[in-house]
């Protein structure tokens, strides 16, 4: 069992890598993007409030995802172990998290941190795209569909998500120099927080994090 939390800037390379770790470790992936965005889809309260700031490029309020996280942590398949992606993005989250987590018995075994540069990371969102029906990603550089605009696996309509625009990342990335960057003293204080760099590519970052978590 590994309770895991990935933090990194947007783009850097957190959704792919837990999709690796997920598989290889049998671990529960908790993404609060893809909850927030399945509320939206759904068109519940919670989504209507989560797209009023994503489609910004703003953080949801933490009392909003700290609510909808402790939820998830709660159910059954979490005790055999998680990946956090995408929480948490403030001090007070991981302080939320770090009371929680005692109080149900599943603290945290490692912080995964991914190091990538600005430009990269705009240069990846930017040019990221996602089937409308099945989800599936691609980029109009480096993972491009065989149709243009048309998803590979369900002949789905790709579109770019409100928050991949340059201007939203642009305030997503003010966002977690200001916000979430701060968290990586606060791990590294409680000696959690191990640092990779993204840039090495998905493969090689994948056997470096299995690596160090079959030491773990």
């Amino acid at each position: 069992m590994k309770n895991i939390i990935l933090m990194g800037a947007p783009g850097a390379g957190k959704g792919t890598l837990a999709k690796q770790l997920k598989e290889r470790f049998k671990l529960v992936h908790i993404s609060t993007g893809d909850m927030f965005r399945e509320a939206i889809k759904a068109g519940t309260e919670l989504g209507k409030l989560a797209s009023s700031y994503m489609a910004k490029g703003d953080l949801v309020p933490d009392e909003v995802t700290i609510g909808i996280v402790k939820d998830r942590l709660s159910q059954d398949d979490c005790a055999k172990g998680f990946i956090l992606d995408g929480f948490p993005r403030t001090l007070a989250q991981a302080e939320a998290l770090d009371k929680l987590s005692n109080e149900i018995n599943r603290s945290i075994d490692v912080v995964i941190n991914l190091d990538c540069d600005n430009k990269e990371l705009i240069r990846r969102i930017s040019g990221r795209r996602v089937c409308k029906v099945c989800g599936a990603p691609y980029h109009i550089e480096t993972m491009k569909p065989k149709v243009d605009g048309i998803c590979d696996l369900c002949g789905g309509p790709l579109f770019q998500r409100p928050d991949d625009n340059e201007e939203a990342l642009k305030v997503r990335l003010e966002h977690y120099t200001h916000d979430t960057k701060p968290l990586l003293d606060f791990y590294d204080s409680k000696n959690l927080l191990v640092s990779f760099d993204s840039l090495v590519g998905a493969e090689p970052l994948f056997d470096e994090v299995s690596l160090l978590l079959h030491k773990i």
